[in-house]
């Protein structure tokens, strides 16, 4: 078991795998999930419209992946993604995961306070704190200058009948000041390392540098920086990026090419039918153009390790969460 200071960066299933793999080899008490907290879609979204909250559906996913007995977790897990369809009105189509949180949010007076009840109340020594208390709108730029507002309109983009893919998404803003957690900046203080989990590029990762004073803290930070990168591209936000392209916008949104230590990269050979799956969608496995990302970040090291895993069942490629854990827990 490590005792390593880790403080994550993520939202969506690329953070669950992390989490889920990093309790079980370092001691939980030691470990900071921040949370994605603009999430404009789903049950999540309608939530934040009809009760004026932030977004739960991220945390909701942390608080799964944090519970230290896999028992608990299978229940939890049938609980939480438990959607009350056949209820009319308010509660129709809201994942039951969701509404606990919200109402936590509402009892304990706010979402870090209410994450915090939700923490004790199923035992998880970890702490899971939102990115921000403000409420937010992400604002997506395209290359022909088109705006694009709302998480979800950018995780969903591809699926547009307008949708362009030669008209890129360049740049990401939210719309108006993000103020900082400050527990948050006190953990990456802290921290031994800080890891940008998988996920999302444009929607769950690059963000959490947009809020005020975090790249700033990440910069005078002492911890060593990794960065997973992702197996596959997105559709509608990264289509065609090799790990250059990935490290590029990071880099961008960093403000200091000299300050990550690790990225962290996938080598396990797939087979065509799993890569010919995923391109019938329009995701390629990400090439990793070593040369340019040296040149993009100097200072850091290409950690390699075969941590791509299929799921005939589910018919998904995700990192394999305890391959993942242990390659960043052994990083010098």
């Amino acid at each position: 078991m490590y005792n390593q200071k880790i403080v994550t960066f993520g939202g969506g299933t690329g953070h669950f795998n992390l989490l889920n793999g990093l309790k079980r080899f370092n001691n939980p008490t030691l470990i900071t999930a921040v949370v994605a907290s603009w999430d404009s879609g789903g049950s999540s979204g309608r939530l934040r419209t009809e009760l004026g909250i932030l977004p739960p559906g991220d945390i909701r996913r942390c608080i799964l992946a944090l519970m230290e007995d896999d028992e608990q977790q299978k229940v939890a897990q049938r609980l939480f993604d438990d959607r009350l369809e056949k209820s009319d009105g308010f509660f129709k189509g809201h994942s039951l995961g969701n509404l606990i949180g919200a109402r936590l949010d509402h009892i304990f007076h706010g979402q870090d306070r209410g994450t915090d009840a939700e923490r004790t109340l199923f035992r998880i020594s970890a702490k899971i704190l939102p990115a921000t208390l403000t409420n937010l709108q992400l604002v997506g730029i395209t290359k022909e200058g088109i705006n694009i507002e709302g998480e979800t309109n950018l995780d969903y983009r591809s699926r547009r009948s307008d949708f362009d893919p030669k008209d890129p998404i360049v740049r990401i803003h939210f719309h108006t000041r993000a103020d900082p957690n400050p527990r948050v900046l006190k953990a990456i203080k802290d921290a031994d390392k800080i890891v940008f989990a998988p996920g999302d590029l444009f929607t769950s990762i690059l963000p959490h540098l947009l809020i005020d004073g975090v790249k700033e803290a990440i910069s005078s930070s002492k911890a060593k920086l990794c960065f997973v990168l992702n197996l596959t591209t997105k559709p509608g936000e990264t289509d065609a990026f090799n790990a250059s392209d990935y490290l590029e916008k990071l880099v961008f949104y960093l403000g200091d090419r000299n300050r990550l230590d690790y990225i962290i990269v996938n080598t396990k050979v797939l087979r065509g039918e799993i890569v010919n799956i995923y391109k019938s969608v329009g995701q390629e496995l990400i090439k990793v153009d070593e040369k340019r990302c040296k040149s993009l970040a100097p200072k850091a090291k290409i950690a390699k390790a075969k941590l791509g895993d299929y799921s005939r069942k589910e018919h998904l490629l995700r990192h394999n969460s305890e391959k993942l854990a242990k390659t960043i827990l052994r990083l010098p």
